[in-house]
């Protein structure tokens, strides 16, 4: 089990937790990760190019020269694929790109990306935001003093709306609740940080993943 020192927003140590060994001290599944992330990518997608064939594209409808005796080649329409301005022969059209993903690779991807994070000290636990009103600045200063260098995905419960605040503004931090935890955010994340309420266990995984997997199936 995965001890780790727990610090208030000005870095100062607070205590010790233990980090739930089934979540943060598994040997990371890079094959399911690569595969539930691929998916989640995908159904990013909005899927809405498209282009028109050649029964869509309007004029053309008469023959542009008789079929024999000019010495041309034949030709029918000038909405064709090969004429300029006609339909395009098997261009894309607008479809879905989401792909069915099991609750338990969603599951084992996301504890995957957790136990990687923690095995190279990446994760970050503190105490309490305790931030009174929404100020950029002592976010900031909270992250210097944590030692949250790089790109940080920070889990806050949707209540605290001072935190929310406080944090959307800076480009490196991407903020999440605890039941849109997923394994892309963090794998992209050089630093993820948690508090005492939101630090996920294995209880507390399964059951969000089961709530949602309907949803992050298709989107994951």
């Amino acid at each position: 089990m995965t001890t780790i020192t727990v610090r208030n927003p000005a870095g100062e140590e607070t205590g010790t937790v233990d980090l739930d060994p089934k979540v943060f001290g598994i040997e990371p599944n890079v094959a399911v990760m690569h595969q539930v992330v691929t998916a989640q990518l995908a159904a990013r997608r909005r899927g809405t190019q498209s282009t028109k064939t050649r029964a869509e594209v309007k004029g053309g409808s008469g023959k542009p020269w008789r079929q024999k005796g000019t010495g041309r080649a034949r030709h029918g329409s000038t909405r064709n694929p090969q004429w300029r301005g006609g339909g395009v022969a098997l261009g894309p059209k607008p479809r879905s790109y989401r792909q069915r993903t099991p609750k338990k690779m969603v599951r084992l991807a996301l504890r995957s990306a957790l136990s990687d994070r923690a095995r190279d000290d990446k994760v970050v636990v503190v105490d309490g935001w305790k931030i009174e009103a929404p100020r950029t600045k002592d976010a900031i200063a909270a992250l210097e003093a944590l030692k949250a260098d790089g790109r940080v995905l920070l889990v806050a419960e949707r209540d605290e709306s001072e935190v929310w605040k406080s944090f959307r503004n800076l480009p490196q931090v991407h903020l999440v609740s605890p039941e849109e935890l997923n394994a892309y955010d963090v794998l992209v994340s050089d630093t993820v940080v948690f508090t005492l309420d939101t630090l996920p266990t294995a209880e507390v995984t399964e059951a969000e993943t089961s709530d949602t997997a309907g949803d992050e199936g298709d989107e994951a």
